[in-house]
C-alpha cells in the first residue's frame, strides 16, 4: 500500500474518446490527488465510467495526455496502470473473482499471475500471511483459506479491493461500489474507504446516489453528455445543485406517447419483499396504464420486475391479477397467470441467443402450436411467427436466423414479441431501450402504446427518467429496495424523479 505523506496529483487532460456512432468523452479535463476521496458523477450515459476506463488502461485509442505530479504517463493497458498504483474495482464483482479459488489466492492472484508466474514455487503459508495483513489494514475479517463463493457481495468486494491494494496503490477507483449493498454494508464499505484515504492513497468514487457522495467524499466532479460540466469542493454544494449541474436541461425529449382511457385496476400487489433488495413493495396497475418504476443503478429494479415475475423467492401478504390471487411460484406459474417480463439482461435472460427467432417468438406459447398428441403445428406457428416479425418490423433475413446475429434492438423486438404471441394481461419491462439505436427505441415505444391501448397493464422500470416522464402515466421512485415516492407523472419533473431516487426526502 501506498504510504507516502505527499501527496501525488493526477491529471487527466483534454481526453477525448469516440465509438461507432458515439463522442462519448469530448476534451474532459480531471484532477484528483492522492489522500482525497473525489465522486465523479453524472446521468446516465454522462462518461464517467468510460473517463475512468481511460484511466485503468481498458480503452487504449483515447486522445489526450494523463500526468503525474506533472509528468506525462502512458496508460494504453491495464497492465501499464497498474504499474502507475494505478487500481480498479467495478460493479461486476462476480466476473472478477475466481470462485473456486480461495480468498487469499483472490487478493495475491495479480502477483501470483503477473510477477511469480512459473518461476517458483507457492509458498502458501507466505501468502495466507500477506492477504492477512492486507485484509487487517482494511480492518475486514475473512478467512483466507475459504472460497470466496461462499461470502456475500459485500465481502466479495472487499477482496477485491483488498486485491487492488496488495501492490503498491496510489489510486483507488470504485465504480458504482453501494449499488449491489444494503445500507449496513454500505456503512461498512465506507469505513474501508476511510482507512484507504488515511494511508495516503486517492479514491475515485463513481456513484448516482447523492447522499453517500456528499458523505464519504470532498471533492466532485460532474459531468453531462461527454463533458465537463465543473468541479467543486462537496462544502460548497448541496444536493439540489448537483442534480442541476447532473442535468443541464429541463425535461424536453418527445416520445410518442398515446392517450388512451385508463380502465379498472389488472395487477394489485401489497407488502412484496424478496430475500435480498426488494422491501415492502406496494403497487396496482390499471388496464391501459403505463406503470413507471424510477431508480437509478443499485436502486433494486431488476429485483422487483424478477420478483413480480416468481423468478426470485418472494414473500407477500397480498396479490392479485383481474380480482383472482397471484401465486409467486415460478416463472412458468407466471406466465400461466398471464405475466410476462421482459428483462434487463436480454442476451442472458430474454432471448435463447443460439436459437432462431421463430424458436424464441414461441417460447413462452407452445402449448398454444401443439395437437392432442403434443406435436407442434408447424404452419400455424410458422404462419403467426411471421405475422409478429412483419407487424414488430423485426429485421431479419428469416424467421429461421438466429437471434445472436441480429442488432440489439432487433433482438429486443423478438424479447417482447414472444409476450404479444403469448397475450399476456401483464407486462413488465427492464430497462428495455437499453444498448439499442434511437429507432429501435421509438419502436419499442410505439409497440408499448399499443399494448396500452388494448388495455393491458404495464409496469415500465428505467433509469432513463426522460423515457419515464415521457411514456408513463404514473410512476413509483424506488431507493435502495423500497417505494419513497408515488407520483402523477404529468405533474412530475425529471429534477424530481432524481431527487426522491438519490434519497431526497
Amino acid at each position: 500500500m501506498a504510504a507516502d505523506a505527499r501527496p501525488v496529483v493526477l491529471d487527466m487532460e483534454q481526453i477525448s474518446i469516440s465509438f461507432p456512432g458515439v463522442d462519448a468523452l469530448k476534451s474532459v479535463d480531471f484532477r484528483t490527488e492522492t489522500g482525497v476521496s473525489h465522486a465523479l458523477v453524472g446521468a446516465n450515459g454522462a462518461g464517467k465510467s468510460t473517463l475512468m476506463k481511460v484511466l485503468a488502461g481498458a480503452y487504449a485509442h483515447y486522445s489526450g495526455r494523463i500526468l503525474m505530479d506533472g509528468r506525462e504517463v502512458r496508460i494504453r493497458s491495464p497492465r501499464e496502470a497498474k504499474s502507475l498504483g494505478i487500481e480498479a474495482v467495478y460493479q461486476e464483482v462476480d466476473t472478477a473473482l475466481v470462485p473456486s479459488l480461495s480468498v487469499a489466492e483472490n487478493i495475491m492472484l495479480d502477483l501470483m499471475v503477473n510477477d511469480m508466474g512459473c518461476r517458483q514455487l507457492v509458498r502458501w503459508r507466505n501468502l495466507h500471511e500477506q492477504a492477512r495483513r492486507i485484509l487487517e489494514q482494511l480492518h475486514v475479517s475473512l478467512d483466507t483459506r475459504a472460497p470466496v463463493s461462499r461470502f456475500s457481495l459485500a465481502e466479495k468486494q472487499m477482496v477485491l479491493i483488498a486485491r487492488a491494494l496488495s501492490k503498491e496503490c496510489r489510486f483507488l477507483i470504485l465504480d458504482e461500489p453501494t449499488a449491489p449493498l444494503s445500507t449496513a454494508e454500505t456503512g461498512e464499505l465506507f469505513s474501508v474507504i476511510r482507512a484507504i484515504l488515511q494511508r495516503n492513497i486517492g479514491v475515485i468514487f463513481i456513484s448516482h446516489r447523492l447522499p453517500e457522495v456528499t458523505g464519504i467524499c470532498s471533492r466532485v466532479t460532474v459531468l453531462r453528455d461527454g463533458l465537463r460540466v465543473d468541479e467543486r469542493r462537496i462544502q460548497d454544494l448541496d444536493t439540489g445543485r448537483i442534480v442541476e449541474m447532473m442535468l443541464g436541461r429541463r425535461f424536453e425529449e418527445n416520445f410518442p406517447k398515446r392517450r388512451v382511457p385508463i380502465g379498472d385496476t389488472v395487477l394489485r400487489i401489497s407488502g412484496l419483499s424478496d430475500e435480498s433488495k426488494v422491501r415492502d413493495v406496494e403497487l396496482h396497475a390499471r388496464a391501459g396504464e403505463i406503470v413507471g418504476i424510477a431508480g437509478l443503478v443499485g436502486a433494486g429494479k431488476s429485483e422487483l420486475c424478477k420478483a413480480l415475475f416468481g423468478a426470485s423467492r418472494v414473500s407477500c401478504r397480498e396479490a392479485s391479477i383481474h380480482g383472482r390471487p397471484y401465486r409467486f411460484r415460478d416463472p412458468h406459474a407466471a406466465v400461466r397467470q398471464g405475466v410476462g417480463l421482459v428483462p434487463e439482461e436480454r442476451r442472458r435472460e430474454g432471448i435463447l441467443v443460439g436459437e432462431s427467432v421463430a424458436v424464441n417468438l414461441t417460447a413462452a406459447s407452445l402449448s398454444d402450436f401443439s395437437g392432442a398428441l403434443g406435436f407442434l403445428r408447424f404452419g400455424s406457428e410458422k404462419k403467426t411467427v411471421r405475422e409478429m416479425i412483419k407487424r414488430l418490423d423485426i429485421r431479419t433475413p428469416s424467421e429461421n436466423q438466429k437471434v445472436g446475429f441480429l442488432s440489439g434492438g432487433n433482438q429486443q423486438k423478438v424479447s417482447v414479441g414472444k409476450w404479444l404471441i403469448a397475450n399476456a394481461e401483464v407486462y413488465v419491462f427492464d430497462e428495455p431501450t437499453k444498448g439499442v439505436d434511437v429507432g429501435a427505441k421509438k419502436d419499442i415505444f410505439e409497440l408499448i402504446g399499443s399494448l396500452a391501448e388494448a388495455g393491458k397493464a404495464i409496469i415500465y422500470a428505467s433509469c432513463e427518467f426522460a423515457e419515464i416522464l415521457g411514456i408513463t402515466d404514473r410512476v413509483y421512485v424506488l431507493y435502495d429496495g423500497r417505494i419513497v415516492k408515488e407520483l402523477e407523472t404529468s405533474n412530475s419533473t425529471e429534477e424530481e424523479l432524481l431527487f426522491y431516487a438519490t434519497g431526497g426526502t
